[in-house]
């Protein structure tokens, strides 16, 4: 913003020639430059607009036409809300609102949106209130969450009002109700239960043991289940205390750590279930029909029942067991009785499940425990049990959920999947639109120094030489960040060229070698008759660099890396646990004998910004640019690591049936071919800095240089009929059409005219996946000037 302001003509405003501002209209807009929370000035009575970085990107399509514009003719459809408080501003006030909505259309629709806003009168050096200052934060995105999160809990409210059992949340230690549905308020009457505790609410469960048990499962953190029991309670009518039965649980609510907030209640009345069981048992005076007719029933239930039945004793024998057994895990009543039940029971889960057989044999009832039980075949297959103590026995129920159980965990493996892909998608977007708009800039800087430069050469200017050499080295730097950005974020613009990974990995020996230095012992385990992979071969060996040196931290007091190449044919089952598409790949892996990574690590190894190094000796972008930059090509990293035992990164890339293309024109610099006679050039970039570059560029090699800041202008010139050899066109123009669209019509116009496409970054099918016509180009930027005229000459020259 501050180039911009630089650049703009302000003769032509109310404002007048930059250098005429008064000092305090210069220190204001220095100071909203310098912040980067955004911000905006709003200066004379017609409140011209000055403003930063942050807030253009809050102005959307406005800017930056809206810079060096009256706030009323740039905002019209928030006038009526701001001009009281500008007034006010003017007269000295300062005011400030938080949360305020406003419908705006900076995106040539009109949206809502919600802002925290700051207004403050800014002076001038007679101390008159001159201008307004104001501080604008974007509150929307979290508006919108709230709003969710706020439906969400009403909706699940909702269901809680409506389920058929009794509901209730408590919350502290003193059990202070939060909420109740109405099941709960019909079960135990009005006791206006909101904000009350339970020994407030019901003074007459004094003595059954209810608090005692709230108390308890509050204080432990577990669950606790029961059944038919009875509960004495006043003031119900028409119902003696002594006549009401529940089944109910108690679940508390766990934070973060383990702790119990509260509890979740939920139950039923079974009254009339526990009447009904009574009245059956009078009227089964007979006893020993009873008998018979319950032993013919549940032998009837023994053998047809799918679940798993049996009875252990206290040494851990099966007594008896039903046919289901042999159906599901294959042994017979005969093999389960011979041994303990222990002998069956998966190595992994021996201790809880004897520490819970020890439990149950003392009294305590066992609800859907989970353990893994052996086949005869040798396979393990998951059991949920139910174990119910008396006399001296254990009465036990299983049933298989070994489906439900793997169900479980493939969904809750793609629902990973899903949080990782939007998270990396939502910091892509982020970075890609960054490093374009970064791009920019870095091109104009770097082009001029290079022209500065060649002015040097002639003799022009003397002095400056510093000045350039450190500017250059920061355009340098920044450009090296930017291409990370776009790597991790996929949106970096991909060379690939048919490629030997040998070959490759054999010319990078030497400089790896330098890098990870002489402590270090490497070997190259190469296949022999190696696929061709379609890569960017300059990305791919950047890639392996930075593995290479990530290695090399790892083995601080010196170790083995390996780097092996190998022809891979992924099956369906293979390539569905990478998540490729089955086929052929060839693999490209690092190895040491480092410290190794944690799970934890592992899991978020390819997260941006992410890393376990000090601060200042990592950016955390490594790995990330890796994975976008692989992701990209359509191929897939992963990570195979223990800690104490090293790491194994492994690129897995798509193999291409084509040749390797020996095409080295683009890998020196030439001298730069003059023009022939009236040779022409249509330059359409709508970065003022960079079409100057350009278009002096051009002029300096003999070329007609012809200018346009969009596509719809181009395509008129191209219409023209002047005279053009070469179209330049950067791939994102503004005005509806891009320099893909562009250069289209330009060849349907003029076949085989020659076209360089310039862009910061890989615009989403613009450039067709990197599959270009002959006679066209692309250059990445930012580029040296020095290339663009290789370029030029490569296309003009060219067949």
């Amino acid at each position: 913003m501050g180039m911009l302001i630089a650049a703009k003509d302000w003769q032509t405003t109310p404002l007048g020639p930059l250098a005429s501002w008064p000092q305090s209209l210069k220190s204001a807009v220095s100071l909203t430059l310098a912040s980067p929370v955004a911000m905006i000035v709003l200066w004379g009575p017609e409140l011209i607009q000055l403003y930063n970085d942050s807030y253009a990107t809050i102005a959307g399509l406005r800017h930056p036409a809206a810079l060096g514009q009256p706030n009323r003719e740039c905002w019209p459809e928030v006038w009526a809300f701001n001009a009281p408080i500008f007034a006010a501003a003017l007269q000295g006030n300062s005011q400030s609102f938080t949360g305020q909505e406003l419908v705006i259309e900076r995106h040539g629709v009109a949206e809502r949106a919600w802002f925290d806003l700051t207004y403050s009168p800014l002076y001038d050096e007679g101390g008159t209130a001159a201008g307004v200052l104001v501080i604008v934060i974007e509150t929307t995105g979290r508006v919108y969450a709230d709003q969710q999160v706020t439906a969400a809990v009403r909706r699940q409210r909702r269901l809680f009002e409506r389920a058929p059992g009794f509901i209730a949340i408590l919350h502290g230690p003193e059990m202070a109700f939060e909420f109740v549905n109405d099941a709960f308020t019909r079960l135990f009457g009005g006791r206006n239960f909101i904000g009350r505790t339970v020994r407030d609410a019901f003074p007459d469960l004094v003595g059954q043991g209810f608090y005692e048990l709230l108390d308890n499962a509050y204080a432990n953190g577990e669950r606790f289940v029961a059944s038919d029991v009875p509960i004495q309670l006043q003031n119900l009518p028409d119902v003696p205390p002594d006549e009401r039965f529940l089944d109910f649980i108690y679940e508390p609510i766990l934070n973060d750590h383990g702790q119990a907030t509260g509890l979740f209640i939920e139950g039923h009345d079974v009254t009339d279930a526990h009447v009904a069981r009574a009245a059956l048992q009078a009227l089964n005076a007979d006893l020993e029909r009873q008998v018979a007719e319950r032993t013919r029933e549940l032998g009837q239930t023994w053998q047809v029942s799918p679940d798993l039945l049996g009875i252990l004793t206290q040494d851990g024998y099966f007594e008896t067991t039903n046919p289901a057994w042999q159906v599901v895990l294959g042994w017979s009543a005969a093999e389960l009785a011979a041994s303990v039940f222990l002998d069956f029971i998966h190595p992994d889960d021996l201790e809880r499940t004897n520490a819970q057989f020890e439990r149950s044999k003392h009294g305590e009832l066992a609800l859907r425990f989970e353990n893994r039980y052996r086949r005869r075949d040798g396979e393990y297959r998951w059991l949920s049990w139910v174990a119910v103590p008396g006399g001296g026995k254990l009465y036990c129920s299983a049933r298989d959920v070994t489906t439900e159980k793997q169900q479980a965990e493939a969904l809750g493996k793609a629902e990973e999947a899903l949080r990782q892909s939007q998270k990396m998608e939502a910091v892509g977007q982020l970075t890609a639109g960054l490093a374009h708009d970064f791009n920019n800039l870095l091109t104009g800087i770097s082009g001029s120094l290079e022209l500065l430069q060649n002015r040097l050469a002639q003799g022009r200017v003397a002095g400056i030489e510093r000045y350039l050499t450190a500017a250059q080295g920061a355009s340098s730097r920044a450009a090296a960040l930017t291409h990370r950005l776009l790597a991790f974020s996929r949106q970096q613009t991909l060379v690939s060229k048919p490629t030997d990974l040998n070959l490759l990995v054999a010319g990078m020996e030497g400089l790896v070698r330098r890098a990870v230095g002489p402590s270090i012992d490497i070997d190259r385990v190469t296949e022999a008759k190696l696929w061709t992979t379609l890569i960017d071969p300059g990305q791919l060996e950047n890639a392996l660099l930075n593995l290479c040196i990530n290695a090399r931290d790892a083995m601080p007091e010196g170790g083995r890396l390996v780097i092996e190449t190998a022809n891979r044919a992924l099956d369906a089952n293979t390539a569905r646990r990478f998540e490729l598409p089955e086929g052929d790949y060839v693999s490209l892996s690092v190895g040491d004998t480092g410290c190794g990574m944690t799970p934890e690590v592992v899991r978020r190894a390819f997260d941006p910004f992410f890393t376990t190094k000090p601060p200042g000796l990592g950016t955390g972008l490594g790995l990330s640019m890796i994975h976008g930059f692989v992701h990209q090509s359509g191929g897939q990293i992963r990570i195979t690591s223990k800690p104490g035992q090293g790491t194994t990164v492994c690129l897995y890339l798509r193999r291409h049936h084509g040749g390797i293309s020996r095409d080295d024109a683009a890998s020196g610099r030439v001298a730069a071919r003059r023009a022939g006679a009236g040779e022409t050039v249509l330059v359409v970039e709508d970065e003022p800095t960079i079409r100057m570059l350009m278009t002096e560029v051009l002029e300096d090699l003999g070329y007609a240089a012809i200018e346009s800041a969009d596509g719809l202008a181009g395509l008129r010139i191209v219409r023209s009929g002047v005279r053009i050899d070469l179209l330049i066109t950067d791939v994102g123009l503004p005005g509806g059409m891009n320099g893909r669209h562009l250069a289209d019509a330009a060849r349907a116009l003029r076949p085989g005219l020659r076209v360089l496409f310039i862009t910061g970054y890989a615009e989403v099918g613009l450039l067709s996946h990197g599959d270009l016509d002959p006679g066209m180009h692309v250059l990445t930027k930012p580029f040296p000037l020095d290339l663009l005229v290789v370029r030029i000459r490569e296309l003009l020259a060219g067949p």
